[in-house]
This record gives C-alpha cells, structure tokens and sequence, in this order.
C-alpha cells in the first residue's frame, strides 16, 4: 500500500519556496537600481521613470534600452553609450513635457 500524499507539507513547501523567490527577486532589483547609479534619484523620480517605462508602446524606444540594458550587463557600460534618456530634456526624461517653443533650444 502506498503512502497517502501530505499535500498540506507540500503547499507550505512552496509557499515558502515562492516567497524565497519573491524576497531574491526585491533584493536583486534593488542591487539593479544601485548598480545603475539610480539610487541617486529620490523616489518619486524613479517611480515616474519606472512607470514611464512600463507603458511605453514604442517598440525603437523599448529595443533601444534593451540594447543598453544588454550593454550593461555584459560589461560594455562605455558602448552603451548616452542617449536622449540621460539629459533631462532628452526623450525619455521628459517625455510627458510640451517641446520647446519656437525659438527655444529646450535647455534651460
């Protein structure tokens, strides 16, 4: 005769196991934002460019990143490069701000 299953153990074993998971997953992104230098930014700038970031549709904008994100990760920070979402009047710092009038240079 086989032994009955303990599927009370088993559910508790993966809930803890998921909530490992969930723990390594916070601490790893938080590694991430410092390793990126942006743990400079107070907290609302990082949320704002984080949800910026999230409900981007622009699938140039979105390869764009990935590339510097894959740049990063491998070591190449120099060939990642600069783009317009390193100066505040670039595209994806202020992507929700009117362009400059006519005239204007957009710098301030």
């Amino acid at each position: 005769m086989r032994k009955p299953r303990d599927y009370d153990a088993e559910l508790k074993a993966l809930t803890d196991k998921a909530r490992q998971l969930k723990s390594r997953k916070q601490s790893q992104l938080g590694e991430l934002v410092m390793a990126a230098g942006a743990d400079a930014l107070n907290a609302e700038e990082l949320a704002g460019a984080l949800l910026a970031i999230a409900t981007t549709t622009d699938s140039a904008r979105r390869e764009a990143w990935r590339k510097r994100g894959a740049a990063f990760f491998s070591g190449k920070r120099d060939e990642a490069g600069h783009g317009a979402g390193d100066k505040p009047g670039g595209a994806a710092a202020g992507e929700d701000r009117a362009p400059p009038a006519a005239g204007q240079t957009g710098t301030q």
